[in-house]
């Protein structure tokens, strides 16, 4: 099969292309190539998508399957069909679990109502989630039958530039005494990178079309982290179990960014990792152990330095911190 990727430098993108690769396909990585290398095997064609130009070099040309990641940008989904779409065999478009209006119990699926592009508004989760929105309906309305619509879960593994996952791994091969959320009552979900991309390529191979949540089964976020502790934790490491309100009182934010505990949810989204992933399931998506995971996961932090500066998480001394603050 000829594959396009558009991206193919970075995290799912890349790893799209190197699975596509390792199958014996033709991929072409269309990107502006500033963000790193394709992967080998993969061929390069330089694409600004902010540019009016952007799919000059690939008008008439027909390819078996497209995957287009996206982002945040309507208009770079938009114009990516448009440009592209008559001449694809099948299409790809990676959304978000962020398009659902409601996080705070399971089994909602409405969608947030969809909105444009506004280079001048501030960024929020909604606006992302309302962003990919719009971009599901364009693409959709462009190719119908043709359009796999993936809402992808917590993205993990090996490349991951949100440090969230990678986190809890990093810090539980350090040993000593771990702070994690008390939060008997939240699930947690994610889908290796590697896996996502599989059932990527899998679904261009068997022209597979539909809207499903890409990630992989739930469980209580206790046992996640176990899971990761019994993989990845150093002899004597002891996880202190800590209630949410000292975590409130210490401020500490929930899921992801400076002096963040990862993976945890605040309460109106306590089911953000509680999606039905049967249905992807059923359709071919089959997922890693969460023990693998975390392994790879804490070969990749290593490569960068596990005492680097973080995205996500605690430093040691905001650990201690909250240590002293629990009693």
């Amino acid at each position: 099969m000829k594959i396009l990727v558009i991206g193919g430098t970075l995290f799912l993108s890349k790893t799209v292309a190197a699975e596509a690769v390792s199958r014996g396909h033709d991929v072409l990585c269309a990107a502006r190539g500033a963000s790193g290398r394709v992967p080998d095997g993969a061929g390069l064609v330089h694409v600004d998508r902010d540019t009016e130009s952007a799919y000059d070099k690939l008008r008439g040309e027909r390819f078996d399957a497209v995957v287009d990641v996206a982002r945040t940008s309507v208009t770079w989904a938009r114009e990516a069909v448009r440009a592209l779409g008559q001449d694809a065999g099948h299409w790809t478009f990676v959304s978000s679990c962020s398009v659902y209006s409601d996080h705070s119990a399971p089994g909602r699926h409405e969608t947030l109502d969809p909105i444009e592009d506004d280079p001048t508004a501030e960024f929020t989760s909604e606006r992302y989630g309302a962003q990919k929105v719009a971009a599901e309906n364009a693409v959709r309305e462009a190719l119908d039958d043709r359009a796999f619509i993936l809402r992808a879960g917590l993205i993990t593994g090996p490349g991951d530039p949100s440090d969230r996952f990678g986190y809890w791994p990093a810090r539980m091969s350090d040993g000593g005494q771990v702070v994690v959320p008390d939060v008997p009552d939240q699930a947690a979900q994610h889908i290796d990178v590697r896996d996502l991309a599989a059932w990527i390529v899998d679904a261009a191979e068997q022209r597979l079309t539909g809207t499903f949540d890409g990630t992989g089964p739930s469980e209580p976020l206790g046992m996640l982290l176990g899971e990761i502790a019994g993989a990845t934790a150093a002899q004597g490491t002891e996880l202190v179990r800590v209630p949410e309100a000292v975590l409130d009182r210490a401020n500490i934010n929930p899921w992801a960014g400076p002096r963040s505990l990862p993976l945890w949810l605040p309460a109106s989204h306590r089911a953000m990792m509680f999606r039905d992933a049967g249905p992807a399931l059923a359709a071919g998506l089959k997922t890693r152990p969460v023990a693998e995971t975390a392994l790879d996961s804490l070969e990749y932090e290593r490569g960068l330095g596990i005492d680097r500066p973080r995205k996500a998480g605690l430093t040691h001394a905001e650990e201690a911190e909250v240590l002293t603050a629990a009693g």
